[in-house]
């Protein structure tokens, strides 16, 4: 498989960069963590400016190796990240544009590309687990809506979202699997209440979603009728395929950050540690490498990555939980201290054998459609 870059690829990376050194200086100061509408406002803004300058819809009309290119120069020079645009742009929009009807592309898509509209993920529920096809909220027709009622947890970005991309079940009778549908709802429809949760890092991205009769169109249906387990798991190919690009590029750089820290507070003579760092440069070096070869068979079967992204998402939570594990030596006793770097990421870093799917559900899934083992029963 060919990893390199064609001559048309490195114009655009050249080009990206170009921009990037002259817009980034002029940037706002970022908000607090805690000022939601101000990170909304902020990352909208960041998004517009993307879109201004040519470069907003590079999540979908792009090339798979393009948007590679994309988010690891971004991330590389420390541009904005998605912020509260990640499930809009990384997500859902990926999804509306492989699966949606043309209709439905020309109304969401736009507005996310311009900075208009933030998007919330209405996947995890409270009594489901792990296993999200044990889904229990209901939606059922009523005249061209749905109505729809149950809970939502782990709702990324609902407070300041215009709308989530939502799973419900739409049939009772028939297999788990088989009678969920995928619902773009508006969060301001009668019905919806919004609950911030904290996390251990102290931060409040994620929060509870209660749905009480809330009317969805039918129109805001994406896919067929009972068919949003295959919706889903083009959604999901999208969250572990390519949505961490710039995060492995990010580890990259605070692993050397952490050596050049070691080197000065005398860390660095430990071999040990010497060692703990240098198979982390080796882990990240073969998680690119990977994410290389995921985006080429991307490439090569229409844009959407494969179950490639399973491998690569199990072993990406575990070694940046090992990075910031291996920061936590470099920093001795002021690994306590919540204002040093490195102490709040590595608190977030325990959430990430758990979001996107738990580390046992990259198991299951490697095993069942990589290794072709047989299904448990």
């Amino acid at each position: 498989m060919d990893l390199t870059y064609t001559p048309e690829e490195e114009e655009f990376r050249a080009g990206l960069r170009k921009w990037l050194k002259g817009v980034l200086p002029s940037l706002p100061a970022k908000p607090s963590p805690d000022d939601w509408p101000g990170r909304r406002a902020y990352d909208l803004g960041w998004q517009r400016t993307l879109y201004d300058a040519g470069y907003g819809d590079v999540h979908w009309d792009a090339s798979p190796t393009v948007r590679l290119i994309f988010l690891e120069e971004t991330e590389r020079a420390g541009a904005p990240y998605v912020g509260a645009n990640f499930v809009g742009l990384l997500h859902a929009g990926p999804t509306i544009a492989a699966e949606g009807t043309e209709a439905q592309r020309a109304r969401w898509l736009p507005p996310v590309l311009r900075g208009e509209q933030v998007w919330c993920q209405g996947f995890s529920e409270p009594d489901a687990g792990s296993d999200l096809a044990a889904l229990r909220t209901r939606a059922w027709r009523d005249g061209d809506d749905y109505v729809v009622s149950g809970s939502k947890i782990w709702t990324s970005h609902a407070e300041v979202a215009d709308w989530c991309e939502l799973l419900v079940r739409t049939d009772t009778a028939a297999p788990r699997h088989r009678g969920i549908s995928w619902l773009a709802m508006p969060m301001d429809a009668p019905g919806i209440t919004v609950r911030p949760l904290r996390t251990l890092a102290g931060s409040a991205e994620f929060a509870e979603v209660f749905l009480d009769e809330v009317r969805v169109p039918v129109a805001n249906r994406v896919g067929d009728e009972n068919d949003g387990w295959r919706v889903t798991m083009v959604t999901l190919s999208f969250e572990r395929g390519t949505a961490f690009v710039g995060e492995v590029v990010a580890c990259r750089r605070v692993l050397g950050d952490l050596a050049r820290e070691a080197r000065k507070n005398g860390r660095w003579d430990d071999p040990v540690l010497r060692r703990r760092l240098g198979r982390l440069n080796a882990e990240f070096r073969a998680l690119w490498r990977l994410t290389q070869w995921n985006v080429s068979e991307a490439e090569a079967s229409g844009g959407v990555p494969g179950v490639g992204g399973s491998v690569f998402k199990l072993r990406y939570s575990h070694a940046r939980q090992d990075l910031y594990d291996a920061a936590a030596d470099v920093l001795g006793p002021e690994a306590l201290d919540l204002d040093r770097p490195w102490t709040l990421d590595r608190l977030s870093s325990l959430s990430y054998t758990i979001a996107a799917g738990t580390s046992q559900i990259q198991h299951t899934i490697v095993a069942e459609r990589i290794l072709g083992l047989p299904k448990g029963r």
